[in-house]
């Protein structure tokens, strides 16, 4: 832990609950921050741009700014830029984030490449099909992350991971996948700061896509209690995360930060 110079954290289940700040978790983040540690919030988030997160956090009192953020939509632009320049992309996602999207030309039919975000009331039929289509058609899937669900004020609702399954098997295709557990979005994440892998920590409640998938990038992974924490897919997981703590409000702690 001595050698920790950057901590990758995940937003949602980890800091806050539908934007709600969870306990300590305000206080944990200063700690890192006076402590001179480099942080980078690292979320598969789809429905707000970066600029929205940031001022939302800052507006619960978390110290961050734009440049502190990065999204999966953010990194999925990166990567079809370089990947498919000049792509016509079917874009199927919950929330306006074209802020984050570059010079993508987004289209609604004859697409290149569909791109599947996060899920929400526009994951209805004629839109899933419209994109099945396209697929059918031989365009190339790429999904922003492959979620099953996430936390809210209101329980756990279901995400995109679970309709990409019908998808991929639908169109006999397989994915591409940009954002968390993707190894390149770890590695976007660390380029960013400006430090290796055997010297950041990487904070997450989701055990596979967040921890396991730092570790197997040479992450030190921690995997908190709250959120999306279950101990039926703790058991269950692919893997043993490095620590588990029971929050975020933890880490200061586990990093000899506090007595």
């Amino acid at each position: 832990m001595a050698s920790v110079r950057a901590v990758l954290i995940d937003i949602d289940g980890v800091l806050t609950v539908s934007w709600k700040p969870l306990p300590g978790a305000v206080a944990a983040l200063r700690a890192l921050r006076a402590a001179g540690l480099g942080v980078a919030l690292v979320t598969n988030t789809t429905s707000r741009t970066r600029a929205s997160i940031a001022e939302t956090l800052s507006g619960a009192g978390f110290e961050v700014g734009p440049q502190d953020v990065l999204t999966a939509p953010v990194v999925t632009a990166a990567h079809l830029a370089e990947r498919f320049p000049g792509a016509r992309c079917a874009l199927l996602n919950s929330g306006d984030v074209a802020a984050d999207l570059g010079d993508l030309t987004l289209v609604e039919e004859g697409a290149d490449v569909v791109v599947v975000g996060g899920a929400g009331p526009e994951f209805d039929y004629a839109a899933l099909n419209r994109v099945f289509g396209e697929l059918q058609r031989g365009a190339r899937l790429v999904a922003m992350h492959r979620n099953l669900y996430w936390r809210t004020g209101e329980g756990l609702q279901l995400d995109s991971g679970a309709f990409l399954v019908g998808l991929e098997r639908a169109a006999r295709v397989e994915a591409e996948v940009t954002g968390k557990p993707s190894r390149a979005f770890f590695e976007a994440a660390l380029a960013r700061m400006g430090v290796g892998a055997e010297h950041a920590l990487m904070v997450g409640d989701d055990i596979e896509s967040d921890v396991l998938a730092a570790q197997r990038a040479g992450v030190t992974g921690v995997l908190v209690k709250t959120g999306k924490y279950q101990p039926q897919t703790h058991e269950d997981a692919s893997g043993t995360p490095d620590h588990v703590v029971e929050s975020f409000a933890d880490v200061p702690a586990l990093l000899g930060l506090t007595r």
